[in-house]
């Protein structure tokens, strides 16, 4: 039996506060809102009771956060692309960021089975004067468990429409993509984080945000796998290599952090789902 879900979450202001609302089919569900840091930023986790998805799962999000509004969304855990024996499992993104408004999409790691036929794609609109904060983490296998990825494929795809498209495919059987020097060089975690603004970020603050993270990024035991960049005047990116989770995931926390504090003058708060 396979899955179709799909949730509709939209984040609108009213009287000074983010309030979310969702519709949805499926197992496919959001928790409670939270404030950890007040009414004008509305925290909220996104569950996927199966946990986890096989071939011929779909997962379809829609997401949208008007005017003024901030929203935060994370997952409570890994979304793991199990084996699959013909069709792609797939979790698709579809995000709009109005005027004014803005985004933090920072689900856990997509985690990638051996014999999985996996699809990761996500699409972010952000309208001039929105901003966007956002990850996506892949791990490969499960090395710790003696279970690596050997066979399948797992495509990716992020994009911002007219501004900035990374897609690629990740097959377990590409030996030189996998283990070779100009691929992933034996590592099995590959984190983006990005920040993307609706229109041009000024030089100053663009070359501030990424002389923070660089910073970081230079006292840090992944700092020859890691680096920072700006490949368009509205997006800034960092990309992380590292043989496990642990250490990628931990590094860019920390990144978002930075950046929260540089770009937007927020503190760190985490959500609350990651501290249990």
């Amino acid at each position: 039996m396979t899955w179709h879900a799909s949730l509709q979450l939209d984040y609108t202001l009213e009287d000074a506060r983010s309030v979310a609302r969702y519709r949805h089919e499926g197992p496919l569900r959001i928790l409670q809102s939270l404030y950890p840091e007040g009414n004008a930023i509305c925290h909220n986790v996104l569950v996927h009771p199966p946990g986890g998805l096989v071939g011929g799962d779909t997962l379809d999000l829609r997401l949208t956060v008007g005017p003024g509004a901030h929203g935060l969304v994370t997952t409570p855990g890994a979304t793991r692309f199990y084996r699959s024996t013909g069709d792609s499992a797939r979790q698709w993104l579809h995000a709009r960021v109005a005027e004014g408004a803005r985004l933090e999409w920072l689900p856990l790691e997509a985690l990638a089975y051996n014999d999985c036929q996996a699809e990761n794609r996500a699409v972010f609109e952000v309208a001039p004067g929105a901003e966007l904060m956002g990850w996506d983490i892949t791990a490969l296998g499960l090395p710790a468990a003696e279970q690596p990825y050997v066979r399948g494929s797992f495509a990716q795809h992020l994009e911002v429409p007219g501004v900035w498209l990374e897609q690629g495919r990740i097959a377990a059987q590409d030996a030189q993509l996998m283990d070779g020097p100009l691929g992933l060089a034996g590592h099995r975690c590959l984190g983006t984080l990005f920040f993307v603004a609706g229109s041009a970020i000024a030089r100053e603050r663009r070359d501030a945000a990424l002389e923070r993270v660089r910073t970081l990024i230079d006292g840090h035991a992944l700092r020859a796998t890691a680096g920072a960049t700006s490949p368009h005047p509205q997006v800034l990116v960092v990309r992380v290599l590292a043989p496990l989770v642990e250490p990628a995931m931990q590094l860019l926390k920390s990144l978002r952090a930075a950046w929260r504090q540089e770009l937007w003058q927020l503190d760190a708060v985490p959500p609350r789902i990651w501290a249990m």
